[in-house]
């Protein structure tokens, strides 16, 4: 069976939610790449040492939660990750959130949680700012996207559904206003009702992120 090393930080975290929603025959496994002693470990099943990381009998490492996610809906079988013409569309949002929504996301996280979680010296006001003003710009494309729809492309959860909420659980750190935003509130809602989205960590042997100084 397939190994999927995982932690609790948004790429992993986004991982273990497919791998959970798809319920795809994977052993999680939590890892901690940089910790004393693992490096020659993880560098050996990825050159960044950086996790997920998905181990497969006979197939070279995958690492990268998107190519993880592909591969996972490969091995089920469904349409998460989406095939034909929906294909296309699905990538679109991929692409396009990474650029800007997500990226967005990621740049306030890192300033109200990981920063400060990790010991990486004081917030950035400019990089905060800019995130800010990023995701003002990039917010109300996909409010309107979805003000007509209930997932980003088909009529059904896809993996662009899932990439472009990776840092939305951390909002209560990063204070986004998504109130602002009504069909982005509303699609979130709609993930959250996901359990494998709401908690992919139930049952799971999974040490708590350090938490944030206050």
């Amino acid at each position: 069976m397939p190994t999927l090393y995982y932690s609790r930080n948004p790429n992993p975290r986004l991982a273990v939610a497919v791998a959970r929603h798809l319920d795809a025959p994977v052993t999680l496994e939590w890892a901690a790449p940089f910790a004393p002693g693992q490096a020659e470990r993880f560098l050996a099943l990825n050159p960044g040492q950086r996790i997920p990381i998905l181990v497969e009998e006979g197939a070279e490492p995958l690492w990268e939660a998107d190519a993880i996610a592909c591969r996972l809906a490969q091995i089920v079988g469904l349409d998460f990750w989406r095939q034909g013409r929906d294909q296309p569309d699905m990538i679109r949002w991929i692409s396009w959130g990474k650029e800007t929504f997500v990226r967005a996301c990621d740049m306030v996280s890192f300033e109200t949680g990981t920063r400060l979680r990790y010991g990486l010296g004081p917030q950035d006001p400019a990089v905060l700012a800019e995130g800010h003003r990023m995701f003002h710009e990039h917010a109300p494309i996909l409010d309107r996207h979805l003000a007509t729809r209930d997932w980003l492309t088909g009529t059904s959860p896809s993996y662009a559904d899932f990439r472009t909420a990776t840092f939305l659980p951390w909002n209560a750190n990063m204070r986004l206003p998504l109130r602002d935003y009504p069909a982005i509130t509303a699609w979130y809602a709609r993930l959250e009702s996901l359990s494998a989205w709401a908690d992919p960590f139930r049952g799971l042997d999974a040490p708590e992120l350090p938490p944030i100084p206050a």
